[in-house]
């Protein structure tokens, strides 16, 4: 999904996107050191390399940031002056101080309701809208509604995606809910639904009760790591093929599972990926509606703690010196926007394997069971150590994107039904927390 489940496109579709570092110091020294820069990434540090400013040549040591591929520097010929000081490095080093809080909440609440929803939250979601609504107000049930204000109308247009987002925090539910030695009844979509598109009406109704039989689920352990990893993976580090088999496994909900490391197979998804990424990016209103939603710096992250966000202390710097904000992302002549799709380009091309979800039918119910079918494919794949970012742009239902959407049918659906989702695996660098907003902002009656 997108952004952390995301259309695949940020997460987190977030978050390294437009990488235009043109030259940074090492603030957190102080000192008012100019220079231009080029640098390299090398197993996770970042290199800054020999350069000639018009004074003098400096050669800076290793730094090691630990910044990843997706955050280094993206320079041609050049780049602007920065100057470090004591402030400038605290303010570059910031990090966000409450948007992760929700990871260290989750279950430490009394109400058995509370402590389900409060790892359901944890569950990924197309750009991290997070677009679920709970009502408490009858003991012993959750209502659960879309928030409407969430919805991502441009690449969504029909809420496919949001769905399977709701259907991947259900069953996150369920499984803590199992935890607790409770059974829940979840009753879809009560009043109807409609094809067209969420509404208010509520999605499902849950009710809880006691039940000694209930079995845990063995996936629940490693909700915690889950991740939507948005980094290039290792090239050089295939993906064995017995690996798609323990994917598959856990499959439970009614899609049908398939994926792929073959060399030549993996090559033309890659190129198709690539193609509807490129499509979504060149497309005005669909790209608005992924810039609408980038969280720049801490700051932001920690007032919205959802959508894709730029933390860290490249882009923290890359704020600070105004050489990353929306009207440059939003640039195609901006150098920002060039490298940055260089970058998200990078993703699509050092997929290692590729792994998605057909259903006969494209009901409302069979995007929840998707959805949980989805969640548990992306723990397994935590559980083998892949890493794992969906790619979802060729199967979203806008104009634009029609001949992806066909050629991705044809391949992976040839007999018919609806690819629901598609995602890269492979091998690649940790990666940290996605943004949650505190569960008692997802109550509707609080």
């Amino acid at each position: 999904m997108q952004a952390d489940f995301v259309s695949g496109l940020f997460d987190c579709k977030h978050r390294g996107w437009m990488c235009s570092f043109l030259g940074v110091a090492e603030a957190m020294q102080g000192g008012g050191q100019l220079f231009r820069g080029a640098a390299r990434q090398s197993e996770g540090l970042l290199h800054l390399v020999r350069y000639r400013t018009i004074q003098c040549d400096i050669v800076l040591k290793e730094m090691t940031m630990n910044l990843t591929r997706r955050k280094m520097i993206f320079l041609v010929g050049g780049g602007a002056v920065v100057a470090a000081g004591s402030a400038f490095g605290y303010a570059a080093t910031r990090t966000p101080q409450t948007a992760h809080l929700p990871w260290d909440l989750a279950g430490k609440y009394s109400d058995p309701r509370m402590r389900a929803l409060s790892w359901a939250l944890l569950a990924p979601n197309p750009h991290n809208r997070q677009p679920w609504l709970a009502d408490l107000s009858e003991d012993g049930i959750i209502t659960l509604h879309a928030d409407r204000d969430r919805m991502l109308p441009h690449t969504d247009p029909f809420n496919r995606q949001i769905t399977i987002g709701l259907g991947c925090f259900l069953e996150l539910l369920r499984m803590a809910a199992a935890e607790d030695g409770l059974h829940i009844e979840t009753a879809l979509f009560p009043q109807g639904s409609s094809a067209a598109g969420l509404d208010q009406r509520p999605v499902a109704r849950i009710a809880f009760a006691s039940d000694p039989a209930v079995v845990r689920d063995p996936l629940f352990a490693l909700v915690p790591d889950r991740r939507s990893n948005k980094e290039p993976f290792d090239v050089d580090r295939p993906v064995a093929p017995a690996l798609l088999s323990e994917l598959a496994a856990v499959v439970r909900s009614g899609a049908q599972f398939g994926g792929t490391v073959d060399p030549t197979e993996v090559h033309d998804l890659r190129l198709l990926t690539r193609e509807a990424l490129r499509i979504e990016v060149e497309t005005p209103h669909t790209y608005q509606e992924s810039v609408d939603l980038f969280r720049i710096g801490h700051h932001e992250v920690d007032a919205n703690p959802d959508g894709i966000d730029f933390t860290g202390p490249l882009f923290e710097t890359l704020r600070l010196t105004g050489q990353f904000n929306r009207e440059a992302a939003l640039d195609p002549t901006n150098f920002a926007y060039k490298s940055g799709l260089d970058a998200v380009f990078a993703n699509t091309d050092t997929a290692m394997g590729h792994v998605w979800l057909v259903t006969n039918d494209n009901s409302r119910e069979t995007q929840i069971a998707t959805g949980a079918d989805w969640l548990r494919v992306n723990i397994a794949a935590t559980a083998t150590g892949l890493g794992f970012q969906p790619l979802s742009q060729a199967l979203q239902e806008f104009p634009e994107m029609a001949e992806p959407f066909r050629q991705v049918h044809e391949r992976l659906a040839p007999e018919g039904g609806t690819v629901q989702m598609l995602s890269r695996i492979g091998y690649g660098p940790q990666v940290g927390k996605s943004p949650r907003w505190p569960l008692e902002s997802r109550i509707m009656n609080v």
